[in-house]
């Protein structure tokens, strides 16, 4: 296939697109730099910025699937910030497709989309969007999912969006590296009683079922016009995963904890400061990453499994191990 993985140097998106070029696909990225991930592998790069709707068109012309993975993740930031790109980002892929007679459209979501602040125990895709939100990123991320399953059928064009949750191993610029640089700097602790139970994916993971659900888009095919939450199929305790990932980078365990009323009134009260003071980056607390670390959110991936044959290819504990290496010291 001809392929466009837009934000194809991000995580997710480069070992998406090592698949793509594994199973002798040809592709193209769509991304804000050069990277020499890309040139290695011999994937024609576009650089560029996903709120540039002549140059989204360019990149999307003569494909015969796109995978939308580019966006802007974070708990803070101006609100215009992730409208622009998460939205309005999607919006101009989309509009993309269409002129270009893009057969397939993948979009990476979130589970964040239905998140309201309360557990999530074991939930499946027909819980509703929440009626408020806790912060920009998730509430632009689901304006954009309404987009892309709103899409469907429409010029042709077949389209599902994933969610996936906490997406994690090698190379994680993001997630992996902020838990252990809170670690080290003492800013870590335990929100809640340490019971809660989340799901997770790893990486590969996630970009197998981005490579399934786009195969399985063909007209009427179940998966058309849907989204699903995707992990590793077996929630962990959150805080024991947290150090086990501290453990393999040499880091003690956490040891201090505050309780979730404590967290949440501290987050609301850093929101309130920092938006008053205009402070930009992020506060130690919010009222969403508290409610994310104190509460239940993993859930059933039952519908995945049927309508497009997912499942996680490389279990947890081998997973763990492979991110043992990669946290180890380079001689």
């Amino acid at each position: 296939m001809r392929v466009l993985v837009t934000g194809g140097a991000g995580f997710l998106g480069l070992y998406l697109t090592e698949q793509l070029v594994a199973r002798g696909d040809e592709v193209r990225c769509l991304c804000r730099g050069s990277y020499e991930e890309l040139s290695t592998l011999g994937v024609e790069t576009i650089q560029g910025d996903i709120r540039d709707s002549r140059l989204v068109d360019t990149a999307t012309s003569d494909c015969d699937v796109v995978f939308h993975t580019a966006g802007v993740a974070g708990i803070w930031g101006p609100r215009r910030t992730y409208f622009e790109i998460n939205t309005r980002g999607t919006q101009n892929v989309i509009a993309a497709c269409w002129n270009n007679r893009v057969p397939r459209l993948v979009y990476t979501s979130s589970p964040s989309v239905t998140f309201d602040g309360t557990s999530q125990d074991g939930v499946n895709e027909s819980v509703p969007y929440p009626s408020q939100w806790l912060c920009h990123y998730p509430h632009s991320k689901a304006l954009a999912e309404q987009q892309i399953l709103a899409a469907n059928g429409q010029r042709g064009l077949l389209t599902c969006a994933l969610r996936p949750h906490l997406i994690w191993g090698p190379r994680d610029r993001h997630l992996i590296p902020r838990l252990l640089e809170r670690a080290r700097r003492g800013r870590l602790r335990r929100v809640g009683a340490g019971r809660n139970l989340v799901d997770m994916i790893y990486v590969e993971n996630a970009a197998d079922a981005h490579l399934l659900a786009a195969d399985a888009l063909l007209p009427s095919a179940p998966v058309c016009g849907h989204a699903y939450f995707i992990s590793q199929g077996e929630p962990v305790n959150c805080w024991n995963w947290i150090d086990d990932i501290l453990t393999l980078a040499g880091l003690p365990v956490v040891d201090k904890s505050i309780s979730f009323p404590a967290a949440w009134r501290l987050g609301r009260l850093c929101e309130t400061v920092y938006r008053l003071t205009g402070i930009h980056r992020e506060p130690p607390m919010t009222r969403f990453l508290a409610s994310q670390l104190a509460t239940n959110h993993y859930f059933d991936i039952s519908q995945a499994r049927r309508d497009f044959g997912y499942h996680p290819r490389i279990s947890t504990q081998s997973g763990m191990q492979r991110l043992r290496q990669a946290l180890q010291p380079q001689s």
